[in-house]
This record gives C-alpha cells, structure tokens and sequence, in this order.
C-alpha cells in the first residue's frame, strides 16, 4: 500500500509540474524545423502556419529550413533536441515514407516523435506535356500500353511522394514507364514543360499555373475526391483505377518527450490556427485543403501510412539516390 501511495503522489507531482509548464508555456522563441528547403510546400505551409501560430501562442515562432536527405535531416535534428516543446518538426508524407525507404535512420520515426496536429492536406496532380498526343488519363494507360518502355514519368527523387505516387498508378494501371528521378520538383517540372519528360506527379501548389497557361496538360488527381483547388480535373480512381487514393499532407511534430500538457497546448493552438479565415484563404491559395487533428488521430494516420507506403517500397524494390 506505502508502495502504491508514493506511486500516486509521484504521479499527482508530475501531472502538477506538467500543467504548470504548460500554462507558462511558451516562455520564449519556438522553432519549427521545416524539412525542407525555403518555396517547397513543406516550407510554405510551415511559415503561414508559423505566423498564425506566433499570435496564437504570444511568442515568436521562428521558421528554419534544414533541408537534406529526404527530411531525414530535420528529423533527426528535432528527434535530437531539447524535449521542451521549443524545438518542433514540421514535414509531410517523407516522415512515413522514410523508415522503408532507409535501411538505416539515426532516429526512429515513430517512437521519437509526437505527432502534434496536422496542418493541411493536398491532392497531387499527374501532368503531362502538352505534346503528348493524349487529353485523358484513360488515353494515358491505352498509350502506354501500346508503347510499353516508352513513355517516362519524372519524380522529385527516389523514395519521393511524386516517386511512390507515380509508382503506385504503375502498378494499379498496369503499365510500364521509364522513372526518371530528380533532385526535386523545379528540375523535373523545367523538364516536363520542356518535353524532356512526358510525365510528372506533382503537388498542387507548384503546377497549378502552369495547368492554367498551357505549359503542362493535367490528367487526374491522387485523392480519392476532386480537389477544391481543381474541381474540374478528375479523379485517377473516376479513370478506372478505383481505389487509388494518395493524399499530400502536412504536419507539426514534437519530439518524445515534451510533456503531455505542452503537446495539448501546441494541438489547441494549431486546431485554433487552421480554422481562422484568413489562414484557410492563404492555404487554399497554394491549393492545400486547411485542416488540424486531435493528437490521436495523427498519431492513427501516422502509422497507417507507414504500413501503406512500407508494402508499396518492399514491392517495388525501391531505393535512396
């Protein structure tokens, strides 16, 4: 009984410590380490959220890049970091992707992290160049079908979400094309308008204008329903590949250890954040859906997509650059 008594004090003290640090928390600048480089959507998304985020929570937030290796840099530098809620990670589906994607992390993506909300979600957009004789993804698949080997698709890098996601409409169409990789979507998209590439799985934000110019043809959409940003493009899954189902998404993540109550505090914040009007219209206008998530929630998706993308990279043999 004394046993059990000073296991329930020493619960009671730390549930006391915790609550007390989240109600003075934050007491100075938080940074959010964006997985990648500076007009990547990761980093766009990031700073608007880090804006909002800075009045919401009355401290400054501070946005810094540590770009590398696929986000694999940003996270271990958070997973790494002090355990106070000072030093958080903001990336997108590589932090699911990459635990099957490299035979060795310094960081385990799961048990280092805690995923703290989600911060918007977008469809992808497979684009052709114009100068491929087809106008629907349906013509697509036929093409390739006739031409086994010889259409390409470009990716923004091995292992990238415009790598699996053009690999997953391989596999579910049937078809074969040569993949080319990238060191990043502005590299492919210069390609794909220039013809050097016929095919590319981009993210909205990126390609969206270039659609309405003329410079690249869209096909279909990754997400299971047709994008606010682009209602008028179908669906890959209303092109006969039913099922098909890949959405871009966005995240704040905190590393094990903050304790519980800051991990609320952040969570309330950034649900408040993504329902204010003025951060919906900026997120809309990068054509990614606003959205935030109970810290359970997150955490679900995080590892449903982890065993997704897992079956897909073991089937596919896929590797790093």
């Amino acid at each position: 009984m004394r046993t059990l008594g000073r296991i329930t004090s020493f619960l009671v003290a730390a549930f006391a410590i915790g609550t007390a640090l989240a109600q003075s928390y934050p007491e100075r600048p938080i940074h959010v380490i964006a997985a990648f480089p500076a007009g990547t959507g990761v980093d766009v998304a990031a700073r608007i959220l880090a804006n909002r985020l800075a009045a919401e929570l009355g401290q400054s937030v501070i946005v810094e890049n540590r770009a590398g290796a696929g986000g694999n840099v940003a996270a271990d530098f958070v997973a790494k970091s002090e355990k106070d809620g000072y030093t958080l990670l903001f990336t997108n589906n590589a932090h699911t992707i990459n635990p099957s994607l490299y035979a060795k992390l310094t960081y385990d993506a799961e048990r280092d992290f805690i995923p703290v909300s989600l911060a918007g979600s977008s469809a992808m957009l497979l684009v052709t160049h114009p100068g491929v004789p087809i106008a629907t993804t349906r013509e697509l698949i036929a093409l390739a079908k006739s031409r086994p080997g010889q259409l390409n698709i470009a990716s923004a890098g091995n292992g990238s979400p415009s790598h699996l996601a053009g690999t997953l409409f391989k596999q579910m169409a049937g078809i074969d094309l040569v993949h080319v990789p990238y060191k990043g979507a502005p590299p492919a998209l210069t390609d794909l308008m220039a013809g050097r590439v016929d095919l590319y799985v981009s993210g909205l934000p990126p390609v969206l204008s270039l659609v309405v110019s003329g410079k690249v043809k869209a096909l279909g959409v990754t997400t299971g329903a047709r994008s606010s940003a682009a209602p008028n493009v179908p669906t890959l899954a209303e092109a006969g590949l039913a099922g098909y189902d890949v959405t871009l998404w966005y995240g704040l993540f905190a590393p094990a250890g903050v304790p519980q109550p800051i991990v609320n505090r952040l969570n309330a914040a950034v649900v408040q954040v993504m329902s204010s009007a003025g951060v919906k219209e900026q997120f809309l206008a990068q054509g990614v859906d606003p959205t935030s998530s109970s810290v359970a929630d997150f955490r679900t998706l995080v590892r449903e997509e982890t065993a997704k993308w897992r079956k897909l990279i073991e089937a596919s043999g896929i590797k790093p650059e």
